[in-house]
């Protein structure tokens, strides 16, 4: 197993991101069989059960090509639950000191940047308890006047949080709640954040093989069963461009599987985009980002290398 142990510049965090079908995935599996690690994933959607092929679990790439990787934070709630940036936070905490504890080099995965910055930037956050008298207060309020109240609380960084109602109030709960109790320091976190980029017309043709392939797997009968098991239409698009524009086709509103691939495939293109938006920012804002043009494991690796902070000494030889 990799040494994990931390000195005053050594690194006990890899991270690995990029826009969606970058090949995130398939870079940290290869770096987590190299450094004797374990992937745990940044992704907002790959957190719930049965967002599968919209979601671009990829599971299969855990045990193929290789000894099987393990993997953390995929697969852990059901989508009748709320999972909150704060929820992902304490348990990327709690898997993230386990694999010290066993001298195991925590890999991050993923491309939400939001759940990213949480951990990279620890973010101070504190678990919010539900708050009745304030939901009484808020809920004569007009939707405008929700993102007013909120807005007059804190900057808003997830813009999804207005454009549901519910999740407007509970992020107004989450802020004013926030504002009077001081969070529980995180642990000591040092990271090597690689990015995976690709020429803009490249990542284009990727987006689109991808989704190609995911139409072909099943990607419509997902969404279809998903509604069938009592997920609403109105859940569905809020779950992500996939199953949006699936649930579209679905009921109509997109007359056939051509126009339902050339939509889609655009609104993932203009998301891989925002994407990317999002890590320059996180750049401006202070997170060294080593870019990688294709996401070579071997350049991957020499960037490790010179970091200087990760030791490749295995126990037992």
């Amino acid at each position: 197993m990799l040494n994990a142990t931390v000195g005053p510049e050594m690194k006990n965090l890899v991270v690995v991101l990029g826009p969606t079908a970058s090949g995130k995935t398939r870079l940290g599996v290869e770096l987590a069989r190299e450094l004797g690690g374990e992937i745990v994933s940044a992704d907002s959607r790959q957190v719930y059960r049965g967002l599968d092929l919209g979601a671009g679990k990829d599971l299969d790439e855990y045990s193929s090509g290789g000894s099987p990787v393990a993997y953390h934070l995929i697969d852990i709630v059901d989508l009748d639950s709320e999972f909150s940036v704060f929820e992902y936070q304490q348990r990327f905490f709690s898997v993230f000191e386990d694999l010290l504890a066993r001298t195991v080099m925590p890999i991050v995965v993923g491309g939400s940047g939001l759940y990213l910055e949480a951990v990279l930037n620890g973010y101070r956050m504190v678990d919010v308890p539900a708050d009745p008298v304030l939901r009484a207060d808020l809920e004569p309020l007009s939707h405008e006047a929700l993102v007013d109240r909120l807005q007059a609380l804190r900057r808003v960084h997830n813009t999804t949080d207005l454009e549901d109602r519910d999740r407007l109030m509970r992020a107004i709960e989450i802020a004013q709640y926030s504002a009077q109790h001081e969070p529980e320091p995180g642990p000591d976190i040092h990271p090597v954040v690689l990015g995976v980029r690709w020429d803009r017309e490249v990542l284009r043709g990727r987006i689109r093989k991808r989704l190609g392939e995911r139409l072909e797997e099943g990607l419509i009968d997902e969404v279809q069963n998903l509604h069938d098991a009592g997920v609403s239409w109105e859940k569905l698009s809020f779950l992500g461009l996939e199953y949006r524009f699936v649930s579209d086709f679905l009921r109509g509103g997109i007359k056939n599987k051509n126009d339902l691939r050339q939509k889609l495939t655009a609104a993932i293109c203009r998301f891989a985009k925002r994407q990317e938006t999002w890590f320059r920012r996180m750049e401006r804002r202070g997170t060294e980002i080593r870019w990688l043009e294709g996401g070579d494991v071997d350049q991957a690796l020499q960037v490790v290398a010179d970091c200087g902070g990760l030791t490749n000494s295995r126990e037992g030889g």
